[in-house]
């Protein structure tokens, strides 16, 4: 059987060249970065090129990057650690209703510890009213976490002009860059940015590693305690093979980025374009410009996603129907609810999530397959058929 993985957004392929550049720390240059003798400092210089590959790829100085365990525990050290570090301030936040669950469950968490969090909400396209979060700042405010772009829908948002009120108020600004790094440009001598987080396994990467950008002087209490590693910052042993291989994904990021971006732009319009004009009753969700070059996010009205992902998956085509971190939820995404999405629409709804090594072969037969699927779900959907029963 054919198969085709349309579910980047989820994970990613180690790159061979990465795999390439990991192995000798697995066995032959296997000391621990932080001692002293032959053994660490021959590691440690590829512990020190990596960070520098991280910091070029987002135009940031190597002394300003962190390395952590993967996404989520970036997001809960950019929250936590700012929330902690500044409480004396205050103790609000502010943040989005279409966060991923690594933000909005640390923003629950803090919750019950008695700190107060505002959730803004977004238009049909999924993005704030700028003016709303200019009106939601007060004094108390100590952080503002908002995402670079979308998970599920791809939609972008505008970083550059919520870190410049960030920036005015004196609050902090976090924005979790996980999707984003890599498939968009992003530079943080321009962005009025504090602090970033990004993931390995979206970059190419293994699961289990990932970054933090921290701006030089911005407060924040470890998350992790128990030694000195990365400046204080992240207590334990450096985990030196998965570290060399997020430094190398991010220099092949860098390095081929212009290719990829316009190979997936290329991919994702095909796609689109493809799946409109084939079949009807589809809303694309999410903003139409503003969004990532590799996501289509579409509502396949009268079925249920979860039914046209199966079906997709008998055909050997891989795709989700929202974050993976909710799979196996039969709730509608928070994301489409929160873009006044109704809740039959929302559970109509499929990701694409396109990857470098995708073709456009594969995307003329996911749009060859798909319309079939498609009509024998709705032939089978009471919703379809009252539609049909009430047309002129």
């Amino acid at each position: 059987m054919r198969r085709v993985y349309l579910d980047h957004n989820a994970t990613t392929p180690v790159h061979s060249e990465v795999l390439e550049a990991m192995m000798p720390f697995f066995q032959d240059q296997f000391g621990n970065a932080s001692s002293i003798h032959w053994a660490g400092r021959e590691v440690k210089k590829y512990v020190d090129e990596a960070r520098e590959n991280v910091a070029a790829l987002l135009n940031a100085g190597p002394n300003e990057i962190i390395f952590t365990g993967g996404g989520t525990e970036s997001d809960n050290m950019a929250i936590k650690g700012v929330s902690f570090a500044a409480r004396e301030k205050g103790q609000h936040i502010i943040t989005t209703q279409v966060e991923h669950h690594a933000v909005l469950h640390t923003c629950q968490f803090l919750e019950k510890m008695g700190y107060e969090i505002t959730y803004l909400p977004v238009d049909s396209e999924g993005l704030i009213d700028l003016t709303e979060l200019r009106r939601s700042i007060k004094d108390q405010t100590i952080l503002i976490t908002i995402m670079f772009a979308n998970n599920e829908t791809g939609t972008i948002f505008p970083v550059q002009k919520i870190g410049e009120m960030a920036r005015e108020k004196g609050v902090i600004f976090h924005t979790d860059a996980i999707q984003a790094a890599g498939k968009v440009p992003i530079d943080l001598k321009q962005l009025p940015v504090d602090i970033l987080s990004l993931s390995g396994h979206k970059l190419y990467a293994p699961k289990g590693i990932g970054a933090q950008y921290i701006r030089s002087g911005t407060p924040m209490t470890s998350l992790i305690h128990g030694g000195a590693q990365e400046r204080n910052r992240r207590a334990g042993t450096e985990n030196v093979p998965y570290i060399v291989g997020l430094g190398k994904a991010n220099e092949i990021a860098r390095r081929d980025f212009q290719k990829r971006h316009d190979h997936l732009l290329a991919l994702r319009d095909r796609l689109h374009q493809g799946i409109i004009h084939r079949i009807p009753h589809v809303k694309l969700n999410g903003h139409p410009t503003e969004r990532l070059p590799n996501t289509v996010n579409m509502s396949f009205l009268y079925i249920e996603g979860e039914s046209l992902l199966l079906n997709l998956d008998l055909e050997g085509i891989a795709v989700s129907s929202g974050s993976a971190c909710t799979s196996g939820s039969l709730e509608p995404s928070h994301v489409l609810l929160a873009m006044a999405i109704p809740p039959e629409i929302a559970q109509s709804a499929i990701r694409f999530s396109l990857g470098w090594s995708n073709t456009l072969e594969e995307v003329d037969y996911t749009v060859e397959v798909l319309p079939g699927i498609v009509q024998r779900l709705r032939d089978m959907s009471p919703l379809y058929q009252k539609r049909v029963a009430m047309a002129p």
